[in-house]
């Protein structure tokens, strides 16, 4: 018995197993010219195995190469491939803020451009929101069953934070930060003109103002293959911004804490539509 058929079935969910469906994949990209367009051929033979129709809504988030122009040449031979770009970087929960108000599908899949986390596990968070009736599939480096190949370095930075998002937020959760995510349409639709953080808390943010909804949180294993050159992106200044943005949900949280509340509509994240440009 595998980690997948160990897991209880709920009939809450059930649906997905027997109704068609859209997929909307959003990959946020920024300077990925390099292997992009490999990496989105990766997700078109992955996802076809499906069996179900979806699209990739690849976000060019400002990027300073040509990943744009990769993106439209794969798109003008898998029009699956949908390209979105902004004139200037605006990070990652801002790609993904816009790549959720773009896509149609009824369950939305979060993923990296990097493919650290293999688009394969589309299947695996499926199956897993199929059996468990869960509104949002995360992955986390710390399950019992995921494959972690990351630098100590690495390693130390992702307990420790951890450990502070667990005393400041209580989540029941073991890791909030891999870029792999499953979500049910309603669910992202109505966290994401909660959510105010653009970069590098934007995962924290959303969990913990799904959690505070109600919403049905599981985790799934990985197989992480960390990729990144020179260990990363992650320095003293990212340190310190994961730092302070964790702080502000923090406090936004506490002043805010009831699970209920519905935010105005003055306190709703602005897009910068006058950055969004025609690919």
């Amino acid at each position: 018995m595998n980690d997948i058929d160990a897991v209880d079935v709920s009939e809450r969910g059930r649906y997905l197993s027997n109704e068609i469906y859209l997929i909307s994949v959003i990959i946020p990209c920024y300077n990925e010219g390099e292997r992009i367009y490999r990496n989105l051929q990766e997700c078109l033979r992955s996802l076809g195995e499906l069996k179900k129709p979806f699209e990739i809504i690849a976000v060019n988030d400002g990027s300073s190469d040509n990943t744009l122009k990769e993106l439209n040449r794969l798109a003008m031979v898998h029009p699956e491939v949908v390209p979105v770009t902004y004139g200037k970087n605006a990070g990652k929960g801002n790609a993904l803020r816009v790549g959720t108000l773009k896509a149609r599908g009824d369950l939305i899949i979060f993923m990296d451009a990097d493919l650290e986390i293999h688009p394969r596990h589309a299947a695996t968070f499926i199956k897993t929101m199929e059996r468990t009736g869960a509104d949002m599939v995360i992955g986390s480096k710390r399950h019992p069953y995921s494959k972690v190949d990351y630098p100590p370095k690495r390693r130390l930075l992702s307990y420790g934070y951890h450990i502070m998002v667990r005393a400041l937020f209580g989540l029941k959760l073991t890791d909030t930060q891999p870029g792999f995510k499953l979500a049910k349409r309603e669910v992202l639709i109505k966290e994401m003109y909660k959510s105010k953080v653009d970069r590098y808390a934007f995962d924290l943010e959303l969990l913990v103002n799904a959690d505070a909804d109600g919403f049905k949180i599981v985790e799934a294993p990985i197989e992480l293959n960390f990729s990144r050159p020179l260990g990363g992106r992650i320095g003293f200044r990212s340190v310190k911004s994961i730092f302070s943005e964790t702080m502000d949900i923090f406090l936004r949280h506490r002043l805010n804490k009831s699970s209920d509340r519905i935010p105005k509509a003055s306190a709703q994240k602005k897009l910068p539509d006058k950055d969004l440009q025609s690919p």
